[in-house]
C-alpha cells in the first residue's frame, strides 16, 4: 500500500541518494508546467505529441545543465578545489567523478526506452534518473578512455538474493564476451568465505562456463578473479582446480596502506561490532545468532525466520554509529552493512576489493573501472564505498545487469 508511512520511510537519509534526488526535483518542474493530464491519449494524439516535444527538450536542457555542473565539479576537483563548485554548494554529499558523465545523450537514449517524456502522470522516478545515470556513465568511460575491468556484485547484481550464479544465467555469456574482448573481471563480494569450494557453489555456472569455453584463450581465462568479504580474500581462476579457483595469499595483493592494518586494531573493532550485535539482537528481539569469523561478525536469522527490513536497518546504524565514534573505527576501515535477513560487519569496504582488483591486473586506472551493484545507499549498503575507487552503475536486479552489459557492449561497438 502506498502510505504516509511508506512516503516518509523512503525520505529518511539513509534512504536516499542526494544527487538522485535533487535531478528528480529539477525534472519535476518541467513535468508540472508542461504536463497535460486532461488530454485523452486517443482523442487527441497532436495534442500530446506537441506537449511531448515541450516536455522532452525541456528535459533534455535540464540535464545538459547538470551535465555542464559535473564538468565544472571535475575541473575543481582536478584543481584540488572539489569543495567550492556549485555543484558541491548544492549537493553537500557529491563525490568524486571519475568521468564525465553524458546526461544529455544518456536521457535521450533512456526516453527512446522509457518514453519518460511522453507520460503524463507519473513524474520521472528515482529509476528513471537511477538508469539515465547509469547510460550517462557508460558512455563517459567508453568515450573517455576505454573499459578495461569490470567488478560485480554477487546477491541481486549476478543472482536473485539468496541463490547462486545457474549455467543457464543469461549473465554468463555476457561476461565471457567481456573476457574475450581482453577486459579483466572481478566478482567482489560481502561474502566471506576462506575456502574456495563455497564461492564455486555459489559462483559454479560462471566459473564451468570459463572452464569449458573454446572461445577464451588461457590468458583470458586468467581474467577472472573474485575477491571475498569485501576486501579479505582474493581467489584466482585455476583450471587444474575441481572448484576452479586458488586462494591467493595476502602478502601477493595487498595493498601498501592495508599493509598497516594491525591485527590488534581488527580484533578491537569486530569485538566492539559484536558487542553492538549482541545489545541489538537483544533489544530489539530479533530472531537471530551472532557469527563471528577471521575478518567480520554479523547477526544472522535462525530457524528460517525472517527479520523486518526496520530492524535490519537499525542494527546497521545502531552499529555503524558505535564503531565510527571509537577511535579504532578511525584507524581502521569497515562496513556495516544490510544482507536482506542479516547484518554483518567486515574489515575494509569494497572500494578496497576494487582496488585489489585494479592492482592485481597491472595498476588499473579508476576511469578505466566500472563497479557494477544494487546497494549504492548511504548507509547499509556495501557497494556505496565503491564509489571511492571506481566508476559506477547501480542495477536492482541480476535483468539489469544484463541490459547493462548489453548497453555497454552497443555503446563499445557504435
Amino acid at each position: 500500500m502506498t502510505t504516509r508511512y511508506r512516503v516518509e520511510y523512503a525520505l529518511k537519509t539513509h534512504r536516499r541518494d542526494q544527487l538522485i534526488e535533487w535531478i528528480k526535483g529539477l525534472l519535476a518542474v518541467p513535468f508540472v508546467l508542461h504536463s497535460q493530464p486532461t488530454i485523452i491519449y486517443q482523442e487527441n494524439s497532436e495534442g500530446l505529441s506537441t506537449v511531448a516535444a515541450d516536455t522532452y527538450q525541456r528535459y533534455a536542457e535540464i540535464l545538459r545543465d547538470v551535465e555542464n555542473l559535473i564538468n565544472d565539479h571535475i575541473r575543481h576537483h582536478a584543481r584540488n578545489a572539489p569543495g567550492k563548485s556549485k555543484l558541491k554548494l548544492l549537493v553537500p554529499s557529491v563525490g568524486t567523478f571519475f568521468t564525465q558523465l553524458h546526461l544529455e545523450d544518456a536521457f535521450r537514449f533512456q526516453d527512446d526506452h522509457r518514453l519518460i517524456s511522453r507520460r503524463r502522470f507519473v513524474a520521472p522516478s528515482f529509476n528513471d534518473v537511477r538508469l539515465i545515470l547509469n547510460s550517462a556513465q557508460l558512455l563517459g568511460l567508453v568515450r573517455s578512455s576505454e573499459v578495461q575491468l569490470v567488478t560485480f556484485d554477487g546477491d541481486v547484481t549476478l543472482y536473485d538474493d539468496g541463490t547462486n550464479l545457474m549455467p543457464d544465467s543469461p549473465v554468463i555469456p555476457r561476461i565471457l564476451r567481456l573476457l574475450q574482448r581482453g577486459r579483466k573481471v572481478g566478482i567482489v563480494t560481502a561474502a566471506g568465505y576462506e575456502d574456495a569450494p563455497k564461492y564455486y557453489g555459489r559462483l559454479q555456472g560462471l566459473l564451468d562456463a570459463v572452464h569449458e569455453s573454446k572461445i577464451l584463450t588461457p590468458a583470458q581465462k586468467q581474467g577472472i578473479v573474485v575477491m571475498g568479504g569485501e576486501s579479505n580474500f582474493l581467489f584466482r581462476f585455476d583450471p587444474t582446480s575441481d572448484c576452479r579457483l586458488t586462494y591467493v595469499a595476502r602478502d601477493e595483493w595487498l595493498l601498501e596502506d592495508m599493509q598497516a592494518w594491525r591485527e590488534d586494531d581488527i580484533k578491537e573493532l569486530l569485538d566492539l561490532a559484536e558487542a553492538a550485535l549482541r545489545a541489538c539482537a537483544t533489544n530489539l528481539r530479533l530472531p537471530a545468532a551472532v557469527l563471528r569469523k577471521d575478518r567480520a561478525v554479523g547477526v544472522y536469522p535462525v530457524n528460517g525466520a525472517r527479520i523486518h527490513r526496520e530492524q535490519l536497518e537499525e542494527t546497521v546504524l545502531v552499529v555503524q554509529n558505535a564503531v565510527e565514534r571509537s577511535s579504532v573505527g578511525s584507524r581502521l576501515p569497515f562496513c556495516a552493512f544490510n544482507g536482506g535477513n542479516d547484518v554483518f560487519v567486515d574489515i575494509g569496504d569494497k572500494s578496497w576489493g576494487v582496488r585489489v582488483c585494479q592492482q592485481y591486473f597491472g595498476g588499473i586506472d579508476p576511469s578505466k573501472t566500472l563497479h557494477i551493484g544494487d546497494q549504492f545507499l548511504s548507509a547499509g549498503a556495501n557497494d556505496f564505498k565503491a564509489r571511492l575507487a571506481s566508476t559506477t552503475a547501480w542495477i536492482a536486479s541480476p535483468a539489469e545487469t544484463v541490459d547493462l552489459l548489453d548497453e555497454l557492449e552497443t555503446v563499445i561497438s557504435s
